[in-house]
């Protein structure tokens, strides 16, 4: 009997690495059209097991190659695994598993040399417009993708479900219907219920059933390289719950800010304290919508690492 040849696995490292633009934050897209691709991605490359002695120092060996930046902190973010996530039709090649990392940076002063290697900032909310809350309730949700995922959610599943929720209850939670309240960390939930219910692109390319049978595709934003998108979706929620903990509120500013730009990062909270001894003074505490959205540094671009 002649057994079946293995499947060959590589390991590859993807960096999801955030900033802010002015009030926005962005993400490091690599140059588009890498074998023969042409949407945006994630910065991304193989780990040699003969070139690096751990996966950071291949994360930094090619993210610095690739883009000019060198790495400074980074943080492991999850493996990527799925069969087929960096197939493409006709491909046999090896099954590619990913491990994918947060990192974090201020805005680079010189974008010309960034551009230069393809690569630059690119607001994330141009990849996911219906988590952007900062002005109000993304009207996408309500015109788009609620009516798409309550229809869908009406139809039986095939195969029967596995999961411990149903459609409708996963639905529910995560965008925050009949009085559940909106989890701004539920991206990668969010992304998920999109994609299986065919609406992204990203489905329509995977083979997804729900996808195919649809004539036309809503325009949910830009659809990214492999599954980047779902990898960002993870790296969002990350750092949405890392800020609920951690006090980064002069590190998320520029090097060097003005009183307004500090007094917009906090608010006073109605009470006064007399341990100053002299009349009661006003207490302040952090605006917590100020930095939902703002990563805490750890990428540097200065000097690079000798």
């Amino acid at each position: 009997m002649t057994e079946a040849p293995l499947t060959p696995i590589e390991i590859g490292l993807t960096a999801a690495i955030v900033t802010m633009e002015g009030e926005e934050p962005a993400i490091l897209v690599a140059g588009d059209g890498a074998k023969g691709e042409t949407r945006a991605g994630l910065p991304f490359g193989p780990f040699d097991p003969l070139a690096h002695r751990t996966f950071e120092i291949g994360l930094r060996a090619w993210v610095e190659a690739q883009t000019g930046l060198a790495v400074g902190y980074v943080e492991q973010l999850y493996t990527f695994g799925d069969r087929g996530r960096h197939a493409r039709p006709g491909d046999t090649g090896a099954h590619i598993v990913s491990i994918g990392y947060l990192a974090l940076t201020r805005m680079p002063e010189n974008l010309a040399a960034l551009r230069a290697t393809g690569a630059g900032f690119e607001p994330w909310y141009r990849f996911f417009p219906w988590e952007d809350w900062r002005q109000k309730r993304p009207d996408i949700l309500d015109k788009v993708i609620l009516p798409s995922l309550e229809d869908w959610a009406r139809r039986p599943a095939k195969p029967a479900p596995t999961r411990a929720l149903g459609r409708r209850e996963r639905v529910r939670l995560c965008f925050a219907l009949g009085g559940s309240p909106w989890d701004e960390e539920k991206v990668l939930d969010r992304y998920e219920l999109i994609y299986e219910a065919g609406l992204v692109e990203e489905a329509r390319r995977d083979g997804r059933e729900a996808a195919l049978a649809r004539q036309t595709m809503p325009r949910l934003g830009e659809p990214m390289r492999f599954d980047h998108r779902r990898i960002l979706a993870t790296a969002i929620a990350r750092l949405r719950a890392k800020l609920k903990y951690r006090p980064v509120i002069f590190e998320l500013m520029a090097r060097e800010f003005t009183l307004t730009e500090l007094q917009r990062a906090v608010e006073p909270t109605g009470e006064t304290s007399t341990a100053t001894g002299g009349r009661p003074a006003a207490l302040f505490r952090f605006r917590r919508e100020v930095v939902q959205e703002r990563p805490a540094p750890g990428l540097r671009l200065g000097a690079r690492a000798s």
